[in-house]
């Protein structure tokens, strides 16, 4: 058997296809943030007196998605990269027809909790297999690659399903653009896509590894044991606020503040626009000048952004808040990954990077459900722009202090 090589260019045939494979993945959620909200009223007859309600779909999938990620690091481990993306695939493939018939709301949240499950197995193997792949000095520029395939994805089929749904309707749009989606993934996976377990076990060739820990005790450690793995979770954590904040909360209160549908969603465009297209910068960067100013920087941006929205009044600004929150998330979030397997041991990486996407994930559950109670408590939004901001500033503040591993 020929000795493998690491690297971006001695892998670049399988490193392509795993970035179309990632763009599938992106493609499968971003059909769901442009018309989901609208089945909603449309549908389902959910109103804005609802709008607790309509959280629980966010809710959903970032408690799936997180606990599949969890179990996806620690699967690939055992069973190997592409047993797990081909079994996201499959758990992918009722979506589209649950989308089509769904009587009732309860179904599109089961819709959503199997999305939940494609997105936490393909999209981390997809970022494990290139980890796997390319050497140790290449990771922020790997996780830039990466993210930016996704969300460029998230943002193309946003503007696709749109026209899908005014030529055949939200059901069906939905249904034509997701089986093709998925059932391309599924084909591509198993048919192309290779093994990189055994790239991850030449990373410690030659090195006697040290008896694998058990699932609980990886996530002991990382949650709570290391120093460095504990700022970077809560972070990974914290950060999702802002995304369900732009997800659930920005459409609704840009409404209040007399803007249009199309102009809301032209300013939450800039930041979906430069959160894609600047991780190709931002992640090959902190390789460069090291994670914790990119961190720290990207959390402290965010977090001013925030807050800026809620006291400023006009769209120029709003939309120059947007783009600067998108840069924030571009400077933090493949870097936080890419931390991450810093300070992992190549044998356990994917599962103690696995651990970090189930608190990362997992902070869509914690930040949707905390926003929406707030909302209904003070019966407004601007509160839920304070919890945002401040949980930012204070999130980068953690790893100011303590992440010291560079």
């Amino acid at each position: 058997m020929p000795q493998l090589q690491h690297g971006i260019h001695a892998n670049l045939a399988q490193i392509l296809h795993q970035l179309l494979q990632v763009f599938l993945v992106g493609l499968t959620i971003g059909m769901t943030r442009t018309v989901v909200p609208g089945l909603a009223e449309t549908e389902f007859g959910l109103g804005g007196q609802q709008f607790f309600l309509l959280t629980t779909f966010v809710v959903v999938f970032g408690a799936v998605k997180s606990v599949m990620n969890l179990f996806a690091g620690r699967f690939s481990d055992r069973f190997g990269r592409k047993r797990v993306l081909v079994a996201g695939w499959i758990a992918a493939l009722p979506i589209p027809l649950l989308l089509l018939y769904a009587p009732n709301w309860g179904w599109v949240v089961a819709a959503t909790a199997l999305l939940g499950i494609n997105q936490g197995l393909c999209w981390s193997m997809t970022l494990n297999s290139k980890l796997d792949m390319t050497n140790l000095n290449q990771k922020g520029l790997v996780n830039g690659m990466n993210e930016f395939s996704g969300y460029a994805a998230v943002a193309l089929a946003g503007v696709v399903t749109a026209w899908l749904v005014e030529v055949y309707g939200a059901r069906l749009g939905l249904f034509l653009f997701g089986t093709t989606v998925i059932v391309l993934g599924l084909l591509l996976a198993v048919l192309v896509i290779k093994e990189t377990r055994p790239w991850a076990l030449a990373h410690i060739q030659g090195i006697k590894p040290a008896p694998a820990p058990s699932l609980g005790q990886a996530f002991w450690y990382a949650s709570w044991q290391n120093r460095n793995l504990l700022a970077l979770n809560q972070a990974g954590l914290v950060e999702k606020f802002t995304d369900a904040l732009v997800w659930i909360i920005l459409p609704v209160w840009f409404v209040s503040q007399n803007l249009t549908l199309v102009q809301g969603s032209s300013i939450i465009g800039v930041y979906a626009l430069v959160w894609g297209a600047s991780q190709l910068i931002t992640g090959s960067a902190s390789d460069r000048f090291g994670r914790k100013p990119l961190i720290v920087g990207g959390m402290w941006l965010c977090g001013i952004g925030v807050l800026l929205l809620v006291l400023t009044h006009t769209v120029w600004l709003w939309t120059l808040e947007a783009g600067l929150i998108g840069f924030g998330m571009a400077m933090l979030y493949p870097t936080l990954g890419a931390a991450v397997a810093d300070v992992s041991p190549p044998a356990q990486r994917s599962t103690l990077l696995g651990v970090y996407r189930f608190w990362r994930d997992f902070g869509y559950a914690v930040g949707a459900l905390s926003m929406g109670l707030l909302a209904q408590w003070t019966q407004g939004l601007d509160v839920t722009f304070w919890l945002v901001g401040v949980a930012m500033l204070l999130s980068g503040a953690w790893v100011a202090l303590t992440f010291n591993k560079e």
